[in-house]
């Protein structure tokens, strides 16, 4: 069932939406985090664009690493410079150094707005919340057009939730109790 929303939620996607908007409810979602270390993305098949919010953080920032199948993520500070890695991403240079994020911005396929997230299925997101959750407070904030939002996702006990969900439509709080009344104005079907 989620290879099907998965695939939903990606077809969706390709419309787009408000990147002003994005940047803007992104900044302001970011502002309470100023001083901690951000950890972003570098967008790649048309995901939703953090750089311009990342590039006026006030505080260190940091970009995933694929390290190899079934591993939590690394996270290496970004000074500019990229070099391609796994999976078609874009990475910091290994000489880079190894950072510890407090925020991240995750990147969705799409989500719901009890904070299930879909991803490309590799789980690597939620064993790398569920590894830095497990040594301090840290915050997921997912990010994606209005378009990706599906009304439920089906969780399993590995998913990892987010604490906050940015679109260009605003920004979402996530509603675990009211998972399924909640999502009225779904744009996506299970």
């Amino acid at each position: 069932m989620k290879a099907a929303l998965r695939q939903q939620a990606l077809v969706a996607r390709v419309q787009g939406g408000d990147d002003a908007a994005l940047t803007r409810n992104l900044t302001a979602a970011l502002a309470p985090h100023r001083g901690k270390v951000l950890a972003g993305y570098w967008p790649m098949r048309g995901e939703a664009d953090p750089h311009p919010a990342m590039a006026i953080h006030d505080g260190p920032v940091c970009l995933p690493v694929v390290i190899g199948p079934a591993q939590p993520l690394e996270f290496r500070a970004w000074d500019g410079r990229l070099e391609p890695g796994r999976f078609g991403t874009s990475h910091p240079p290994a000489d880079s150094p190894v950072l510890r994020p407090q925020v991240l911005i995750v990147p969705l396929a799409g989500f719901d707005r009890a904070g299930h997230r879909l991803g490309y299925g590799g789980g690597f997101y939620d064993r790398t919340l569920a590894e830095l959750r497990a040594g301090a407070p840290v915050v997921a904030i997912g990010l994606a057009y209005a378009v990706q939002e599906i009304r439920v996702i089906p969780a399993e006990p590995t998913d990892q939730p987010l604490d906050l969900i940015v679109t260009d439509g605003g920004v979402i709080l996530p509603q675990p109790e009211k998972s399924h009344c909640a999502s009225l104005g779904t744009n996506l079907q299970p």
